[in-house]
């Protein structure tokens, strides 16, 4: 299927695209995420999902031999030392499909997400 032709309009549409077994993954990882961030809201963003909360929160999306998790350079740089398993780069990570999703990893990024994200808040609140 080409993806570049297809404009997804939900997370769902993206996911049901795949097969089955990396449907499975990408639906952990939602899952995951929403447990992680109830009050981000889901949508889709550089035909990615995303979650968003004051801002891009976290996008994830799927290729032939990965998935690409992307909670910005910030994320990455917080979590450098867990992430040596994985090939990464100054925004993204790319999760093996043959191997489980760090799904601990992953919530606990987010989380680190959403502090970063209320900071910035907080801060452009304030200089108003």
């Amino acid at each position: 299927m080409d993806k570049k032709a297809i404009k997804f309009e939900s997370i769902d549409e993206y996911i049901n695209q795949f097969p089955n077994e990396i449907q499975e993954k990408l639906t952990q990882l939602r899952e995951t995420i929403q447990s992680a961030a109830p009050q981000a809201q889901e949508k889709i963003s550089y035909q990615m999902p995303t979650f968003y909360f004051h801002g891009n929160l976290v996008h994830f999306a799927a290729y032939k031999n990965h998935i690409g998790f992307y909670p910005t350079p910030a994320g990455i740089e917080k979590f450098h030392k867990q992430l040596t398993a994985y090939k990464h780069a100054k925004g993204s990570i790319q999760f093996p499909m043959d191997e489980p999703l760090p799904l601990d990893l992953i919530a606990e990024m987010v989380r680190a997400r959403i502090v970063e994200n209320e900071r910035k808040a907080s801060y452009k609140k304030n200089k108003e």
